[in-house]
């Protein structure tokens, strides 16, 4: 007769496994809450502490750790001289091994989690057993999940036990499982230990989707999310309507929600290839979108909307009329709905805007050989912090456009100029090698729209004093700058000729 041990927290589709393993001369070994459910179910066990002669202790604490589970587990059937040890030792075999682990994840993820439940529920026993069952998968099945029971089940019942490939692919899964589990674990301990660079960094991440294909089409792709997800993420966000997300279409998204996340009044983001095309905000949602569109109605076909407000019919009906990949909202009126489903490849996308705020991960990009990983720049700025180093100084209304421009040249692709009034970006200029031809793109952009209103924010300082003179000279009245070069005097300098206003943050917001 084979053993078969079996100890799980989740028992979906058990019993049914389990009476396959039976009917097929598997004796059950079990522990705890796992033994008494399948004992309700009519199945006879076998209690671990049967099988070691040793009672479980320190509050269930070690149950499994013992020489006859797991030597009865590594002894590779193949060796006499395993064999011999293992009947000398009155060690029976153990065939297969059905276990998952404590519910730590869903432990942590308890918004009001206590340290010391959390503690309890790191699993040792099980991870154990699975690294053992999976180091001698030669001879062992390993099992994890519940939709591999069907194909294992159909295995043994036509041949008795599972092929050698299944069980290399099983202990491979059973590994990447433990080594998750305890990546979430070694993060959430450094995090309670304040430790902010690891000597070793251990990530995790759950396959979501199988992409068409990446950035290009010739490239595979997959998209996973953190085992952690925020709520404020495209990973959480709900499709409503139309086809795949591509490679291409989450990146942009992406971008899009860090940029919405900046502003709490009601705003439309219009992006494109990573960089915003154009932002509205206004106290009505519909005109937001009106402003958004006017500041870049070429570019925006094709783009990203994001919209922080409740999608309504007559913004439905003005976005309807463009291509448009993607829209992603907070929700959207029943009718607002109907309307753009009549595209049928048009992604509509629902997702929770009230958790913007929550706190962001880390960013984490490959290069060649490694990772970077930073913090997200979600630096809240004040603007009474910032310094006016011209004579003219600034209005109210000033400020308020200059804030708003700020907000959008810290999402753009550096060097990163934007122009913009206190209601919606007027002229973005972005990636380009030199910061003039930043400002020229941008000033070009905005073109008829300048107006005595406009201003100019730059992601870094100017280090010479020609994109100044060309904003001025093309109606700028002022501009926004982190400041810190050495000829910044320059900069001021040009400012006074011209009579315009120079505010300075102290703060970069590159953006490669």
């Amino acid at each position: 007769m084979k053993r078969a041990l079996v100890s799980v927290s989740d028992k979906k589709g058990l019993v049914p496994f389990v009476k396959e393993l039976v009917a097929h001369d598997f004796e059950i070994i079990s522990t705890g809450g796992t033994q008494k459910f399948l004992d309700e179910a009519g199945i006879e066990t076998l209690a671990v502490e049967d099988v070691t002669g040793f009672p479980e202790i320190l509050d269930g604490r070690v149950k499994t750790l013992n020489p006859l589970i797991h030597g009865a587990l590594l002894g590779r059937r193949e060796v006499p001289a395993h064999v011999e040890t293992m009947k000398k030792m009155q060690i029976t075999p153990i065939d297969l091994v059905c276990v998952n682990l404590y519910p730590f994840k869903q432990t942590i993820e308890k918004p009001d989690v206590e340290f010391a439940d959390a503690i309890e529920n790191i699993d040792i026993g099980g991870p154990s057993m699975l690294r053992s069952a999976s180091k001698n998968y030669r001879d062992v099945t390993v099992v994890i999940d519940s939709a591999d029971y069907a194909e294992i089940g159909a295995q043994i019942a036509k041949k008795g036990t599972t092929t050698l490939e299944t069980r290399a692919k099983l202990a491979a899964k059973a590994f990447r499982h433990t080594a998750a589990y305890d990546a979430l674990i070694a993060q959430f301990l450094s995090d309670q230990a304040g430790v902010e660079a690891p000597e070793e960094l251990t990530l995790t991440y759950n396959l979501e989707d199988t992409m068409r294909y990446g950035e290009n089409s010739h490239q595979k792709a997959w998209f996973y999310r953190d085992a952690l997800a925020q709520k404020y993420a495209l990973s959480s966000a709900k499709q409503l309507h139309g086809k795949q997300l591509s490679y291409n279409n989450i990146k942009d998204a992406d971008a899009a929600l860090r940029i919405a996340r900046e502003f709490e009044e009601p705003t439309v983001v219009a992006l494109k290839h990573m960089n915003p095309c154009g932002i509205g905000r206004a106290e009505r949602l519909e005109t937001a979108w009106d402003l958004a569109y006017q500041a870049d109605p070429i570019s925006i076909f094709g783009g990203v909307i994001v919209l922080n407000r409740k999608v309504d019919v007559a913004t439905a009906e003005k976005m309807h009329q463009l291509f448009l990949e993607i829209i992603i909202a907070p929700a959207f009126e029943e009718e607002a709905l109907a309307i753009l489903e009549k595209k049928k490849n048009l992604r509509l996308l629902q997702l929770d805007f009230s958790s913007k705020n929550e706190k962001p991960q880390k960013e984490v990009v490959s290069v060649l050989g490694g990772l970077l990983v930073q913090e997200q720049d979600v630096l809240q700025e004040n603007p009474a912090d910032w310094k006016v180093v011209t004579q003219a100084q600034p209005t109210k209304e000033q400020l308020d456009s200059l804030l708003f421009a700020w907000k959008a040249v810290k999402h753009t692709k550096s060097n990163a100029i934007v122009v913009a009034n206190a209601q919606r970006t007027l002229g973005i200029g972005a990636g380009q090698p030199n910061r003039i031809d930043s400002t020229k793109i941008a000033v070009e952009k905005a073109a008829e729209a300048i107006n005595d209103k406009a201003v100019l924010a730059s992601d870094a300082f100017f280090p010479m004093d020609d994109c100044v003179q060309y904003a001025a000279e093309h109606g700028i009245k002022a501009i926004v700058q982190p400041g810190g070069s050495i000829r910044d005097k320059d900069s001021i300098a040009m400012a006074d000729k011209f009579g315009i206003v120079m505010v300075t943050t102290g703060i970069r917001h590159f953006r490669h």
